[in-house]
């Protein structure tokens, strides 16, 4: 009697603990149906602006829950140098006050990211879906994920005689939203990968390698956030625009790399003990059936060749884990030591 308590008393906690992180993550991001969205801002304007504190107002138009068109005042920024530079639709960062955010879809929100097609056209969009799926498939992998939420957008270019164009995008959630999940804060310094909590970080090293995605450093903090909790220090990874399972047709390969394209796995995470090493590796063989799930629950926003595309992909991360040669090859002795 007194086992069947306790267990049912730390079951309570445990629910209780759950539900509070989840009230923590704003509305906006519990929604999993896409948002409709408009906006307007002056491209050339926008992308020519090198300072990050510059801010340019607009606003968001919506749909409220009456029914009737609203909309909500907010500033955007371009952000991200590559895209910035190469892309026809710039990054967005997004502020907006508060008090304008209270009662609609983006209360208790004051920053996040909107992320944009690089290049007009069905192939943009196609792409985006695709980073967008990058997000999905870390969400059953690890707690330590961006929150994100499909956008159906009208954005208008007001650098000449505006334009109107309809593309597929998503937002982020801020880093200090999840960092105040866990009771920590987003910290930028010098660190060693290795000074990372190990096995968060050996999952964060997995992933990339799942995705096929190199452009990312943990010790430089490139499309890497890392979070110092009471005890550790966790990763957190985003922007997977130039990984293999996007395959974006502009993204290239470090020259100093050993593979030439980036649908070509490369483990890029230190090596760790091999215990650890083989943890992670049971860990996602683990996982492959709610993998695999949220690749077929966003079955819809892929055409048929690409979404087959994608588990094809997806299939050959597994197949070198569930191989003792592949996978020492790869992993166990491709792991980095400087």
């Amino acid at each position: 009697m007194k086992r069947h308590f306790t267990f049912a008393l730390l079951l309570l906690v445990l629910t209780i603990s759950g539900q509070a992180q989840q009230k923590q993550v704003p509305a906006l991001f519990q929604d999993e149906k896409p948002l409709a969205l408009s906006l307007k801002f002056s491209f050339k304007e926008v992308k020519k602006e090198k300072v990050d504190s510059v801010y340019f107002p607009t606003y968001f138009g919506y749909t409220n829950d009456t029914g009737k068109y609203d909309s909500i005042a907010i500033k955007v920024r371009a952000r991200g140098n590559f895209r910035r530079n190469n892309c026809f639709y710039p990054p967005i960062r997004v502020k907006l006050k508060k008090k304008d955010g209270e009662g609609t879809p983006f209360e208790d929100n004051k920053d996040f990211k909107l992320v944009l097609p690089c290049q007009t056209g069905k192939l943009g969009s196609d792409l985006i879906l695709k980073e967008y799926l990058c997000y999905k498939i870390l969400e059953p992998i690890t707690p330590y994920f961006f929150h994100t939420r499909l956008v159906d957008l009208e954005l208008t270019d007001l650098s000449g005689k505006p334009k109107t164009y309809s593309v597929k995008s998503f937002l982020i959630e801020d880093d200090d939203l999840i960092a105040h999940r866990f009771n920590g804060k987003v910290v930028e310094q010098d660190i060693h990968p290795l000074t990372l909590s190990d096995t968060t970080s050996v999952l964060f090293d997995f992933f990339q390698y799942l995705i096929a995605n190199t452009d990312w450093s943990a010790a430089q903090q490139h499309n890497v956030k890392i979070i110092q909790t009471a005890n550790k220090k966790i990763p957190l990874t985003y922007d997977f625009d130039m990984a293999g399972l996007v395959n974006a047709p502009y993204a290239t390969v470090n020259e100093t790399l050993t593979i030439s394209s980036v649908q070509e796995r490369l483990y890029r995470g230190f090596c760790r003990s091999e215990p650890l090493m083989q943890y992670a590796r049971k860990e996602y063989l683990r996982l492959e059936p709610a993998i695999m799930k949220v690749i077929s629950d966003n079955k819809s926003l892929f055409n048929e060749k690409d979404y087959k595309g994608i588990e094809k992909f997806v299939s050959e991360f597994f197949e070198t884990l569930k191989n003792d040669k592949k996978f020492k090859e790869a992993v166990l002795l491709g792991c980095r030591t400087k």
